[in-house]
């Protein structure tokens, strides 16, 4: 596995493998590093799908608010590189700020739209448009034929969809499924934020999205929006903050009476920790 810090080292390669192979599939995984079993899971479905897969390492400071936490993630390169090496990733992109920003902020932006100011963007309003600046970049670096992002971020892979459609990337992209713990709780680096106490706690996130599907495969649809706020409350009252818990269709659009796919979303505070969960419902 080769380790790579410039954006002419890393182009430089894949020009020599693309050279040198007959139609090589080339798939990327971006990620921020402090890698989980889900990443790994990303890297895995990668390989099913290219010759080489390539992973960026990079915590992208464009997608970071004001007070949020850039400065204190975790950055663990030396063990995340190890982790790859299990799974058989080829190559590893781990540039500096310097690297990814030689202007900086950026003169340009990439704004992601509508879709950008429901969910997490009400909390985190230039979440989305860092995020879509920094896949932009990645895509036009590495030129990949796949890219692999987790479902956990639902909106986040819908904004990626909406961005390769919208700017003619022309990549196809997988969306994987949450990998979680065995008691339920979605996997994620900011998992490590919390403390026993609240660890033990927070599986309640998907057992409460779960009764929540539940109830809405049971029910009528205009009773949907109770449902919906009962399950709120019930995190709130329970030691939660709840950012948001709110039902679409699978599209990210208000849920009409005929729409038979559904995903309720979910962020919520738990101590220092925000977490993030998802559910897909098939009324079908």
């Amino acid at each position: 596995m080769q380790v790579f810090n410039t954006i002419a080292q890393l182009q430089a390669q894949l020009k020599a493998y693309r050279d040198n192979t007959i139609a090589p599939k080339v798939a990327l995984v971006p990620t921020m590093g402090n890698l989980h079993e889900g990443h790994l899971t990303l890297v895995n479905i990668a390989k099913q799908h290219a010759d080489i897969v390539v992973v960026s390492i990079f915590v992208n400071p464009t997608q970071f608010g004001a007070g949020e936490d850039f400065d204190s993630y975790p950055r663990t390169l030396d063990e995340d590189c190890q982790k790859l090496q299990t799974v058989g990733a080829d190559m590893v992109f781990a540039p500096s700020v310097d690297e990814m920003y030689p202007t900086y902020p950026p003169n340009i932006q990439v704004l992601s739209g509508e879709i950008t100011k429901i969910l997490c963007g009400k909390s985190r309003p230039t979440h989305f448009d860092g995020v879509g600046l920094v896949v932009s970049k990645l895509f036009n670096i590495v030129r990949p034929d796949v890219a692999v992002f987790g479902k956990k971020d639902y909106q986040q892979l819908a904004i990626i969809r909406q961005l390769n459609d919208e700017l003619n990337f022309g990549i196809q992209i997988i969306g994987a499924d949450i990998v979680r713990a065995d008691d339920g709780l979605a996997l994620s680096s900011r998992n490590q934020y919390l403390t026993d106490d609240e660890r033990r706690l927070a599986p309640m996130l998907n057992q409460t999205l779960n009764q929540l599907a539940k109830h809405i495969r049971q029910a009528p649809f205009m009773d949907y929006h109770a449902l919906v706020a009962q399950a709120r409350e019930h995190l709130n009252a329970n030691g939660f903050v709840v950012d948001y818990l709110e039902l679409y269709n699978d599209k990210l659009q208000t849920v009409s009476q005929s729409d038979t796919k559904l995903v309720v979303l979910l962020a919520a505070w738990l101590g220092k920790a925000r977490l993030l969960d998802n559910l897909q419902i098939n009324l079908n």
